[in-house]
């Protein structure tokens, strides 16, 4: 797999039934390793190592319903009282980060109400504050640590 902008993470890589798969410490399964789910494992690893975000309020593949139908937030952070802060669609590194990106993340907003989105294809990772009240949306440099999200 490609090398990412990102710390490295000690994965649990293995081939089961002719395919390669990665534990998934927050699923706790083997899931097949696709260069989107390499992208996932390394930024849950580096938000949870580097930026002090509890593994316990880290949830991979949140199922929502928008518009009568089933969508999956690749990654979403939760607060102390179980409320949805932020959310992270992933993208496999060959994948340019465009509009589309944004357009799919902010459908998933509209279903949760966060104040923070971040988009990475494990190269470059953009990271944005929701401001409801201004009715507009922030870039910011770096990814913000758990206690500010707060």
């Amino acid at each position: 797999m490609e090398k990412l902008n990102l710390p490295e993470a000690d994965l649990k890589v293995a081939h089961r039934d002719g395919r390669l798969v990665v534990f998934d410490p927050l699923r706790r399964k083997f899931v097949t390793l696709t260069p989107e789910e390499w992208v996932r494992q390394h930024f849950v690893h580096f938000l949870i190592t580097q930026k002090n975000y509890p593994a316990g309020v880290v949830a991979n593949e949140v199922s929502i319903t928008f518009n009568g139908m089933t969508r999956r937030c690749d990654t979403v952070v939760y607060g102390r009282h179980a409320e949805p802060l932020l959310i992270v669609e992933y993208k496999a590194p060959t994948v340019e980060i465009s509009q589309q990106t944004f357009d799919q993340i902010s459908r998933y907003n509209m279903r949760l109400h966060v104040q923070w989105l971040i988009v990475s294809n494990g190269l470059r990772h953009y990271c944005c504050r929701v401001d409801y009240e201004k009715e507009e949306c922030r870039f910011v440099r770096d990814i913000p640590p758990y206690d500010s999200l707060l």
